[in-house]
């Protein structure tokens, strides 16, 4: 899918820290939470709620009231007259969001949309599905974020099985993987530089979490929190989960909570929301691809090439690169399927690092591209990353 019209004001989207699960967010509304940080980013930004024509909000992991979602997320930033849907495609999430809200844009539909993503990993949702003619009517349970990480109801299997699947048939060895996460590690390293200077482009922070009666602060959250110290020492101790596999605890992300945005709009309408008119942002395609039963990490490459196609150019064209990588097997296997080196891209880091509360985890990764795409003076950037389901989305932006 291309786009002609579609364009985002630079600074015009921000994040959270991403904190591992159980952590400082774990006990925080991430809706609630989602509204107080926007209402600060917009403020600081100079740019007042009733811009927007709409919010898209994206989600994977329901909360109590989200029913309400978008049109209650909206009202709580001071934009009570506007709605929008929720979407939902676990890791591509943030992928469907720009891709919606670009579409009712390049159509003249809205002129300014919110695309909002979030997500609470932590403290999860435990669903019970009644069912009367069960034995003793008895019904079925369900925990929403584990059971469906280690469940997938077509391919029946868990999510590191996609992985050791793809390693298995692309010949991907423990040490290659062990070697990819001591680069992405190493690379994060550099965002965290002259006091986090690189997050401070875009992050909202610090973060002040409070208690129930949203009175009191009880943590304050200056950047990521849960990132473990890597080293090749450490990873080579670490045995594979599986029996027989080559995934290792030490190969993969954790879930996590947070939450990122970004304003999708006209030129016109970026230039005057930008905080520097002189860079420019647009969204050109996305593309979105689905790999072979129980080959998830596959998909990126499809999903790539079908937005890189969609653009107009091909991936020597391209001067940046952001995946959602949860295993240390996707980026390697995108790297030798599509001719990049392991070095050349994911520059400051990635989901393989700094965790992933799904919904926003790719929107966060749009948002450095852009960053790391105006501090090298613009170009063409792609990003993409695998889901549930063996699918993928991928995006291409041009900064000039």
């Amino acid at each position: 899918m291309k786009f002609e019209n579609v364009f985002v004001p630079y600074r015009g989207y921000w994040s959270t820290p991403f904190v591992r699960w159980q952590g400082a967010f774990s006990n925080t509304h991430p809706i609630t939470l989602a509204a107080d940080t926007a209402t600060r980013a917009l403020k600081e930004r100079n740019i007042a709620p009733d811009t927007f024509d709409a919010l898209f909000l994206g989600m994977t992991v329901p909360q109590k009231s989200s029913f309400y979602g978008a049109p209650w997320l909206a009202a709580l930033i001071g934009a009570p007259g506007i709605t929008g849907p929720i979407l939902s495609q676990a890791c591509a999430t943030s992928a469907r969001v720009l891709a919606s809200s670009a579409s009712e844009i390049e159509t003249g539909t809205s002129q300014a949309i919110l695309a909002l993503t979030l997500d609470r990993c932590s403290n999860g949702p435990h669903v019970f599905y009644p069912n009367p003619l069960g034995p003793g009517g008895t019904g079925d349970a369900e925990d929403w974020v584990w059971d469906n990480f280690n469940y997938d109801p077509y391919a029946n299997n868990a999510m590191i099985q996609t992985a050791e699947n793809v390693a298995r048939e692309a010949d991907i060895t423990k040490e290659q993987q062990d070697e990819m996460m001591l680069l992405r590690y190493s690379q994060y390293q550099d965002a965290l530089k002259d006091d986090a200077a690189f997050h401070r482009r875009y992050m909202v922070t610090p973060v002040e979490v409070k208690d129930a009666s949203g009175r009191k602060v009880v943590a304050t959250v200056k950047d990521d929190e849960g990132v473990f110290p890597t080293t090749k020492e450490g990873l080579a101790k670490l045995k594979p989960v599986l029996d027989g596999g080559t995934v290792t605890y030490g190969g993969q992300t954790y879930p996590a909570d947070g939450n990122a945005a970004v304003i999708v709009t006209m030129r016109e309408k970026a230039r005057e929301l930008s905080r520097d008119a002189q860079v420019e942002v647009q969204l050109l395609a996305v593309g979105s691809a689905r790999a072979k039963k129980g080959f998830m990490a596959q998909a990126v490459v499809p999903a790539a090439k079908r937005a890189l196609e969609s653009a107009g150019i091909g991936i020597g064209d391209v001067r940046a690169i952001k995946t959602h990588n949860p295993f240390a097997v996707n980026d390697i296997y995108f790297c030798e399927q599509m001719g990049v080196k392991p070095e050349a891209m994911n520059h400051y880091g990635s989901s393989l690092i700094f965790g992933h509360p799904q919904g926003p985890t790719g929107m966060r990764l749009v948002i450095e591209l852009i960053e790391e795409l105006a501090m090298v003076g613009g170009g063409y950037g792609l990003f993409t990353g695998c889901a549930a389901g063996d699918t993928a989305m991928a995006c291409v932006v041009k900064v000039g």
